[in-house]
């Protein structure tokens, strides 16, 4: 049984994790709102953007002069996984849904003798990715020290893959980030960037005739790279609210955790407390009555 020293010494241990994860609840909270807005206001955007886009291919189709990030290059022999994850740890199981999902979405490819290359962006998921697809890491991304991830970062990403693409590395990416949902529901989301995917479905024209000028080749080659770069820059602040959501809730959970901790060394404390009084009790009578 541990002595009364080394079991207070732990329950003022245990007290101050608590005001650590009770402090950093607080900051994850404050961070959250403006996070949150940051995200919400991107999605209307992002969703419209991507209607244009499926608009503009649907009239296009796959002929032989529409740009290469619609058409793609043939073939899907490469595939390239780019994961958003963040610098930082105390977010629950915030990157390793993210890891997980690409892991998942890899091993499927690889199982249909696919080549799966990793573009990391973060550093929590490097360690995992790097044991599991060893040497399949071909580009990463810093954002350590990097207090407001925003569009100019995005901007370098996208422009980063632009160029593996027309270096011809990989003929397929997908994108994989945490979809924010709630400070409790965070969803790994992973879609298909390059080539645009054919839409799925597009809402039918009222059949007035649409002349584009220029014409759609034209506004899809300035529109397509763009809407890659609101893809991933979407995807940036979905994680942004993501991990300060999980974030708030693990360390809700921490601190409580914490608490019922510090309840149940008090009470074996004062119980050992009460068995030395007892104890040290019993031997001053035991020795006035052997005298």
């Amino acid at each position: 049984m541990a002595s009364l020293k080394e079991l207070k010494g732990r329950i003022v241990s245990v007290k101050s994790t608590q005001k650590i994860t009770k402090a950093k609840k607080m900051v994850a909270a404050a961070k959250l709102r403006k996070a949150q807005a940051a995200a919400e206001a991107a999605r209307p955007y992002a969703e419209r953007l991507e209607g244009v886009v499926a608009s503009l291919a649907s009239k296009v189709g796959a002929s032989d002069s529409a740009p290469k990030l619609l058409s793609g290059t043939g073939k899907s022999d490469t595939h390239l996984l780019v994961v958003l994850n963040s610098d930082r740890g105390l977010a629950g199981a915030f990157n390793s849904n993210i890891v997980k999902a690409a892991r998942d979405k890899a091993l499927e490819l690889q199982a249909e003798g696919k080549k799966v290359v990793f573009y990391l962006v973060g550093r929590k998921g490097r360690p995992v990715i790097a044991r599991l697809f060893p040497g399949q890491i071909i580009e990463s991304y810093e954002t350590t020290g990097i207090r407001d991830i925003g569009f100019e970062q995005a901007n370098e990403i996208s422009a980063k893959v632009m160029e593996l693409y027309e270096a011809g590395v990989f003929d397929v990416a997908h994108l994989f980030y945490s979809k924010f949902r709630s400070a409790l529901l965070q969803i790994a989301t992973g879609q298909q960037m390059i080539p645009v995917p054919p839409p799925a479905d597009v809402p039918a024209t009222s059949g007035a005739a649409v002349e584009y000028e220029p014409g759609e080749e034209e506004i899809l080659a300035d529109l397509l790279p763009r809407n890659v770069t609101i893809q991933i820059f979407k995807g940036l602040l979905e994680n942004a609210a993501s991990e300060q959501g999980a974030s708030m809730t693990a360390m809700d959970n921490a601190t409580r955790n914490a608490g019922d901790l510090i309840n149940k060394l008090t009470i074996v404390y004062n119980r050992t407390r009460q068995a030395a009084i007892t104890t040290e009790l019993i031997e001053i009578i035991a020795g006035a009555e052997a005298l």
